[in-house]
């Protein structure tokens, strides 16, 4: 079943028109949920990060939009596809209204939930080789669009073709300075001793919601340290550790980039804190 403005539609007999201008010009904003028997996880950053989108977007927000509602919206199509005991991937995908060229004939919006099942209930840290290579075809454009989910993803498509015809498992992602970004479908986070790097969100970084959860939990441990800050293709091959973050995956550790090979040790020790984080938020 998929959530389509409030109605319940089976998914062979959902659609869009043909005129949709999330199809057409990419006008959409959408967010990638983490449900764990009926829990939104890190649902009050999810709401906000939507919010502010919308309004980046200059979308206009229903007054219908406050966190119950869209909670609910979401509980319920878990629900409905059967997955209210297990752990599921949402994705809410909002969109102008139909109508217009570049400009639109309306700021009013439209929204799609869909939701899938996903394998573990809590964030596991993968296993195996984990190479990733650097995607210089195409840069992301640093600026406050690049910190949103939008539906302009050309970069981020491209890179991912390259990586499976190249047998890579990621790619990151430069700005138009020639700094790191994030990754393909994450964000960067690369460590030296206790030191750990991340690109700041003006370099075009997404403002991860995973991201925003370690920069909290790594600034209350002893002897850490974190800085926001650019970071140069350089650096990646001097790190001891480099790892990715998203809400679905949460950590997973890089372990080669070109002839340099990395230890887990740090990702490991993360990944437990932002599990309880993830239980008790």
């Amino acid at each position: 079943m998929i959530n389509v403005n409030g109605s319940l539609i089976k998914d062979d007999k959902a659609g869009i028109s043909i005129k949709n201008r999330g199809l057409y010009y990419g006008d959409a904003v959408f967010e990638t949920i983490r449900v764990i028997h009926g829990k939104i996880i890190f649902w009050e950053d999810h709401y906000f990060r939507l919010m502010a989108s919308m309004r980046i977007m200059r979308m206009e927000i229903p007054s219908s939009f406050s966190p119950e509602f869209l909670e609910e919206e979401i509980l319920q199509i878990v629900n409905e596809n059967g997955l209210e005991n297990s752990p599921a991937r949402v994705r809410m995908t909002v969109y102008r209204k139909e109508g217009g060229y570049y400009t639109p004939a309306s700021l009013d919006v439209d929204y799609i939930i869909t939701a899938t099942a996903l394998d573990n209930a809590f964030y596991t840290l993968p296993e195996g080789d984990y190479e990733v290579e650097l995607f210089k075809d195409h840069y992301i454009n640093s600026g406050l669009l690049s910190t949103i989910k939008t539906n302009n993803k050309a970069v981020n498509v491209l890179g991912s073709i390259f990586a499976t015809e190249n047998d890579f498992k990621n790619c990151f992602l430069l700005n138009e300075n020639k700094s790191i970004v994030e990754a393909l479908n994450a964000n960067v986070f690369v460590v030296n001793g206790r030191k750990i790097k991340t690109p700041p969100l003006k370099d075009g970084a997404l403002n991860g919601i995973v991201r925003k959860q370690l920069l909290s939990i790594v600034g209350t441990i002893k002897d850490f340290e974190i800085e926001e800050a650019s970071i140069s293709p350089f650096e990646l091959q001097k790190a001891d550790e480099i790892f990715l973050t998203n809400v679905i995956a949460g950590i997973q550790p890089v372990t080669k980039y070109r002839k340099k090979r990395y230890v887990t040790d740090v990702a490991r020790e993360l990944l437990a804190k932002l599990n309880v984080k993830a239980r008790l938020g």
